[in-house]
């Protein structure tokens, strides 16, 4: 149901389009972050009407500062109303990037209301940022100069030109709900996840997650490292008088959640930092005295220590991307049973792999061997993670043990 624009016009005029407020809040801890204002038209007949019901029409007749007036004004009223003003988030339409309206109506509700807008967040949709990115960015600018956060609205849904992340004007990214309502039952949209948090991190922004409505979908983006949740999980949007009530509450993740089918959501976002994850990557495979491969489905090298480079008689960039049948045929031939089972899914411990000399000079080895199927944020096989330590000489020595044994009980039978 579209609402046409003299309709509109009369619900301004009587005050009707009312701010609405949704919680926005920690994945790890659970706590309060703040609210998202939301438009909302109070009709006398209907209830409450949903923006997309009206904006557009808002829109196309010019409405868009006088809404937003409208809706501002009481939401910073309602929110220094409270004992804390609550932080704040509000979206910007794309039109409102196209002067410098919004800046003054700002600093103009600041001084009415006594909002302080250091705890005010601005969303900025990609999209509207792409269309007229120089203009966006002034505007924007003028934004933080006023101590607004900003925020990028929509992430990965627009035209994903990443020029303006160069600048350092946004503080936070929101991923879009649909990546959010997919990432349980689609490895793609678990991976866009993913790699939007990883970006965020790299750029020291913070992260935040639309449309989370199971305590699953909550549990899977603390553990792949986002910051914030938003959705019907936390709460509803509601009017000014739920407001109280909801900053009273200690928290919105319950204890049983921290850990859901296997994903500790408490303690493990450290596995969604590229650079974290990356730096303790290269401490254990160059630190321990072991040899050390990942291969992926196909049982290709993804990475390996130079310890086993060294031992293969290949420098590591002639290993990556290679099969490993390509690369060592002759181990490939001993150990293969063990790489389809850990693609299974199977751990498999303890394997004694013989592993001939291949150039003159060398010796024979004995390596002990484990092979352990590597898992995705949803519990996908997605490798094999190849750990093996030399044996060479306990097993010289057991042998030499042995043979002493046999010589001594040969002898000792022989003079009896």
């Amino acid at each position: 149901m579209i609402v046409g624009f003299s309709e509109v016009l009369c619900a301004l005029e009587r005050d009707e389009v009312i701010p609405f407020f949704q919680p926005l809040v920690h994945l790890n801890g659970g706590r309060l972050a703040g609210f998202e204002v939301l438009a909302r038209w109070k009709h006398p007949e209907h209830g409450p009407i949903l923006p997309e019901n009206f904006i557009a029409t808002v829109e196309e007749n010019g409405l868009m500062g006088r809404l937003t007036e409208q809706v501002l004004r009481r939401a910073f009223a309602d929110a220094v109303a409270l004992e804390h003003p609550p932080r704040l988030s509000v979206n910007i339409s794309p039109s409102q990037l196209r002067d410098s309206s919004l800046v003054e109506l700002l600093r103009r509700l600041e001084g009415e209301t006594g909002y302080p807008l250091d705890l005010l967040t601005m969303e900025i949709t990609e999209s509207a940022m792409v269309a007229n990115t120089d203009q966006a960015k002034h505007v924007a600018r003028d934004l933080k100069e006023l101590g607004c956060r900003l925020s990028l609205d929509d992430f990965g849904t627009g035209y994903s030109s990443l020029n303006y992340l160069t600048c350092p004007l946004f503080d936070e990214m929101k991923i879009d709900r649909s990546f959010v309502s997919s990432m349980l039952e689609n490895r793609e949209s678990r991976k866009i996840v993913a790699a939007v948090v990883g970006l965020g991190r790299s750029l020291g922004l913070q992260t935040i997650g639309e449309g989370v409505e199971t305590p699953r979908q909550a549990a899977m983006l603390s553990w792949l490292g986002c910051d914030i949740g938003q959705g019907w999980l936390f709460g509803r949007p509601a009017g000014a008088s739920s407001l109280q009530a909801v900053m009273g509450r200690s928290t919105f993740l319950e204890p049983q959640w921290d850990t859901i089918e296997g994903i500790d959501a408490g303690s493990s976002s450290l596995e969604a930092m590229p650079e974290q994850r990356l730096a303790l990557l290269e401490a254990i495979y160059n630190g321990v005295p072991c040899f050390i491969s990942c291969l992926d489905r196909n049982l290709r090298y993804v990475s390996l220590n130079r310890r086993l480079a060294h031992l293969n008689g290949r420098p590591v960039e002639e290993h990556i991307g290679l099969p490993m049948k390509e690369v060592v045929p002759h181990v490939y031939k001993r150990v293969e049973k063990y790489l389809v089972r850990a693609l299974q899914g199977e751990s498999i411990s303890d394997v004694e792999v013989f592993r001939p000399a291949q150039e003159h000079g060398q010796r024979d080895k004995m390596l002990l061997a484990s092979y352990q199927p590597m898992l995705d944020e949803a519990g996908e096989v997605t490798g094999v993670l190849i750990w093996m330590v030399d044996i060479t000489a306990r097993k010289t020595a057991e042998s030499a043990l042995r043979r002493r044994e046999t010589r001594t009980r040969f002898f000792g039978a022989a003079a009896m």
